[in-house]
């Protein structure tokens, strides 16, 4: 779905709200995401990919 991304679902990490299309600065934006369900789970998301990128360097070490 990545050739329409300008319609696709971002979390707008300064006000938690979730938005379609480019609605918000790139800077305030996480995503995008193929459903508003997914983009409403955006930060357990990025929490848990920073945790398992944070468990890979320590096993890099």
């Amino acid at each position: 779905m990545a050739e329409d991304i300008e319609h696709r679902f971002w979390y707008n990490l300064k006000t938690g709200a979730v938005e379609q299309g480019f609605v918000s600065q790139s800077v305030d934006r996480a995503g995008p995401f193929d459903t508003r369900e997914e983009a409403e789970h955006a930060l357990e998301k990025l929490r848990a990919n920073s945790a398992k990128w944070a468990e890979e360097d320590a096993a890099d070490d």
